[in-house]
């Protein structure tokens, strides 16, 4: 059973590794061929919009509803100003009936909050004053709904570096 153990740690281990891999692969494909979207960032408590290093992120589409009658999981489907700028049409549960020029969000939710895309933005420490003036949260989608958060934007739809 001994030399058993060592394999089956080592299988493990080796699919472990695979499916971390197949992540990153993944996310690097979405970063590079995904649909850039902006989504307007709303007003969040001040005490917690700079903590540290990161930023806590609220997004205005998600921010003027409640989350009565909403499902737990879902995409949210926008549609896309001539700026890239992201509005909400609805929530639905699969990830159709989809419309041309709509696109699917990822959402989950929970008592609270709905949470599309990422939440919390992480900086450089000392470079909380530049991120300030943020304005929208650039985000690239897939077909799937699948978003990775890219940076912020500020109010001339310019990427802030």
């Amino acid at each position: 059973m001994k030399k058993y153990k060592w394999l089956i740690i080592l299988f493990n281990l080796i699919l472990l590794l695979g499916y971390f891999n197949y992540s990153v692969i993944k996310k690097e494909d979405l970063l590079k061929n995904g649909q850039l979207i902006l989504l307007e960032l709303a007003p969040v408590d001040p005490r917690s919009l700079m903590q540290g290093d990161y930023m806590s992120l609220r997004y205005a589409i998600a921010n003027t509803i409640g989350t009565e009658g909403i499902l737990k999981r879902g995409y949210c489907v926008v549609t896309l100003d001539k700026n890239g700028v992201a509005h909400r049409v609805r929530f639905q549960e699969n990830k159709t009936p989809l419309k041309a020029g709509e696109y699917l969000i990822n959402y989950t939710s929970d008592d609270w909050n709905v949470n599309i895309g990422a939440e919390s933005f992480f900086f450089q420490e000392g470079h909380a004053k530049k991120y300030e003036t943020a304005a929208y949260g650039g985000i690239k989608i897939d077909g799937n709904g699948n978003s990775l958060l890219i940076g912020l934007y500020d109010k001339n739809l310019k990427k802030i570096n």
